[in-house]
């Protein structure tokens, strides 16, 4: 499965649209951010994410968790968000 990685300036709405390709393609994504205003961007991603493909009649949930990466060989914790349909 492919983690799409967003950041602080990632753009909400492109990266829902993303999901929403990954979810209809292959029915389950990742999302991975690293500091609150990535989160906060992933967060918004899945929420618009969820408006566009309730009209297809899928219903997304999001599983947080965390999950221990490594960036510029440091270690770093990163949330990650796996998000399917109910």
């Amino acid at each position: 499965m492919d983690v799409l990685k967003v950041s602080a300036q990632s753009n909400p709405k492109s990266v829902a649209g993303a999901l929403a390709a990954v979810l209809r393609e292959q029915g389950t994504a990742e999302v991975q951010a690293v500091g609150a205003g990535a989160v906060n961007q992933a967060i918004k991603a899945v929420a618009i994410a969820r408006g566009f493909v309730a009209p297809n009649g899928i219903d997304l949930i999001s599983i947080p968790a965390f999950a221990e990466i490594a960036i510029d060989g440091e270690e770093r914790t990163a949330i990650r968000f796996i998000v399917e349909p109910r």
